[in-house]
């Protein structure tokens, strides 16, 4: 495992990291959670992503009573929490829901950090762009929030390259922590935001990375060349709203032909899928999600591909899978 600033900041991460969208609460229980995070951490992942929204609040709550329970050294590994779509528990929605203003955000980091069971976390994001809050606001309130000792770096997730960019001047006028990290999606299916929309902001801001759904939920790993099968991503009911683009035949094509480059590099598709995003030096890591500890290991496993992508070899993936990217 090798360890990359996260962008211009000194916070070192692992290339691979371990998220919990989907999976904690819903697909993983506590004792599972636990197991996978310290097998993730043998490995030599010091990177944990969160957000409030995942599993209405249970996926930090299931992530804090593994760090409960594993007693790591506070300073060996890093954790992140995400706000915007807020908690809807009693039908209120007015600065509880689609906000990143002051108030939401002031009293939304609280509640992660009791949910968590910790002092302070290490990331926080922007989770989407508020187009009703001054961005002014955001940067204001997301800095405090820093000052206060609650978190030691801010960024944003999906936000456009101007908002980025209006943020961070922002700041930089008024001497607040600026955001030093984006997280968005990053496969081989969608590539423009990484490759095109954001190619300024990593020498003007020194933007830093950190992609999610290297596998396209699932579609990379060629489970769905087939249909849907059970126990998968979009077996489960509150994930029907992806099945139509798990079934994209064009795609699950495609990924038939990267069968046959992994097969010659002797790994498999999915490891072949995260090789190619780890190879790029924008990204400052790679948040895997598994459900089960061999998904995990096999994951893990991308990390002895990464140096087998030549130049030739980087030419026949895009040729398979440009013309279909986003």
């Amino acid at each position: 495992m090798q360890y990359r600033r996260l962008g211009r900041a000194g916070l070192q991460v692992s290339e691979l990291s371990l998220g919990s969208w989907v999976t904690y609460h819903n697909q993983v229980g506590t004792k599972a959670a636990t197991e996978m995070l310290a097998a993730a951490f043998d490995a030599g992942i010091n990177f944990f992503d969160n957000a409030e929204v995942y599993a209405q609040g249970e996926s930090e709550v299931v992530m804090g009573q593994a760090f409960k329970a594993l007693g790591w050294n506070r300073l060996d590994y890093i954790v992140s929490s995400k706000f915007f779509w807020g908690l809807q528990r009693d039908g209120v929605t007015v600065n509880r829901k689609d906000t990143l203003n002051r108030k939401y955000l002031m009293q939304a980091v609280d509640g992660s950090l009791r949910r968590m069971q910790l002092e302070h976390l290490d990331l926080i994001y922007c989770h989407r762009p508020d187009p009703n809050t001054p961005i002014e606001e955001t940067v204001w309130a997301m800095s405090d929030i820093i000052r206060q000792g609650k978190a030691l770096y801010w960024g944003t997730s999906e936000w456009s390259a101007s908002d980025i960019r209006a943020a961070w001047e922002i700041a930089e006028r008024h001497h607040l922590h600026k955001p030093v990290v984006e997280q968005p999606q990053y496969h081989l299916f969608h590539r423009r935001k990484v490759e095109q929309e954001y190619a300024r902001l990593y020498e003007d801001t020194g933007l830093g990375l950190t992609t999610w759904s290297p596998l396209a939920s699932g579609l990379l790993t060629g489970k769905y060349r087939a249909g849907i099968p059970a126990g998968s991503r979009g077996a489960l009911e509150n994930m029907s709203w992806m099945r139509e683009q798990l079934q994209d035949k064009a795609k699950n094509d495609a990924v038939g032909k990267l069968s046959e480059i992994a097969a010659e590099l002797g790994c498999n598709t999915a490891q072949l899928a995260i090789a190619w995003i780890n190879r790029n030096p924008r990204v400052s890591t790679v948040i895997l999600g598994a459900s089960r500890i061999e998904q995990l290991h096999d994951n893990l496993g991308a990390l002895a591909v990464t140096s087998k992508l030549t130049p030739e070899v980087l030419e026949r993936i895009d040729a398979i899978t440009k013309p279909l990217a986003q």
